[in-house]
């Protein structure tokens, strides 16, 4: 059950690196509406997806096609139990994020898109994500303990002429994502430790998100994003490409198009989202990873969860 004491909620929700085998296997199996969700969202992907949430394998469920719309719809599924089971909680959602995929979730849960027409549309962009990274040796790293700046001169000076290496996500203070060719990557993680990092750790993602790497996949989802019907947003989403807060639907669209090849700015996201108003969080769907990085932001902000098996 959400025990968060306040009025005005932002409503979180994970991206991919949060999945799991077994990811919501009690809503799964005990919550008759989360499974009807799930079982839709079967039909239209053409597999089972709550056997591979709850069997996997890790190989399965860690691929980008099959991840996304996992994510997505674990998220959706927790959504509509706490609809259900605790309606004033829901009500009291005053703006919406997600982190990378979980923008989608975000967007379909304010109302801009349709379950059905979200899980054509994580369906394509997981496919043509997967596609660009095939394409190329490319992969992304979490680096623990330097600031930005230093970590962006860092990257410039470790990558070689041809390769891409860039700042993907910021995090949180102290916790910042790096995509580019895994040949740069190899190099990066030696030089950050010897630049002051406390880690380098290699994310389960399957190529270069949110760099010019994933150029490929923008024209598949440009196309897949003009045929959706996105309609304006019954409460803000704040865009990882802005940090700003968005309802338009042509606004949306050409974000969530972006959002591929552009950093993902999560921190500046949360901080705008507190300064709007915002009295606590609520991370749903699979994982705790948002609440995690909350606490670097802001440890006073009260936050809690509903969704994930732990």
């Amino acid at each position: 059950m959400v025990s968060l004491e306040v009025q005005k909620i932002g409503f979180l929700f994970p991206g991919q690196g949060a999945q799991s085998v077994g990811m919501c296997r009690d809503l799964i199996e005990q919550k008759p509406v989360a499974r009807e969700v799930f079982d839709r969202a079967s039909a239209i992907l053409g597999y089972d997806l709550a056997d591979v949430c709850l069997a996997g394998p890790e190989e399965r469920l860690s691929a980008t096609e099959y991840s996304q719309p996992a994510l997505f719809v674990s998220s959706i599924a927790a959504v509509e139990v706490l609809r259900a089971e605790q309606s004033e909680v829901v009500e009291k959602a005053t703006v919406a994020a997600g982190l990378s995929l979980g923008e989608y979730t975000a967007v379909c849960f304010a109302g801009a898109l349709d379950f059905e027409s979200a899980v054509r549309l994580v369906q394509r962009r997981g496919q043509a994500m997967q596609a660009a990274a095939d394409a190329v040796e490319s992969g992304m790293s979490s680096v623990l303990g330097m600031d930005a700046e230093k970590l962006a001169a860092l990257c410039e000076q470790v990558a070689e002429p041809g390769e891409v290496l860039q700042i993907a996500n910021l995090l949180c203070p102290g916790n910042i994502a790096v995509s580019g060719h895994k040949t740069a990557l190899a190099r990066l993680e030696p030089a950050a430790a010897e630049a002051g990092a406390m880690k380098v750790v290699p994310l389960s993602v399957a190529g270069a998100f949110h760099t010019p790497l994933m150029a490929s996949a923008v024209e598949a989802l440009t196309e897949a994003l003009a045929e959706m019907p996105i309609v304006e947003a019954k409460i803000p989403v704040v865009s990882n490409v802005d940090a700003s807060a968005h309802t338009s639907p042509d606004e949306i669209r050409s974000l969530l198009a972006r959002q591929v090849v552009n950093p993902v700015r999560w921190e500046d996201s949360v901080r705008q989202m507190i300064a709007d108003g915002t009295e606590g969080f609520l991370e749903v769907g699979a994982g705790r990873v948002l609440r995690g990085i909350l606490r670097r932001i802001d440890r006073k902000m009260p936050a809690d969860g509903f969704g994930d098996a732990k």
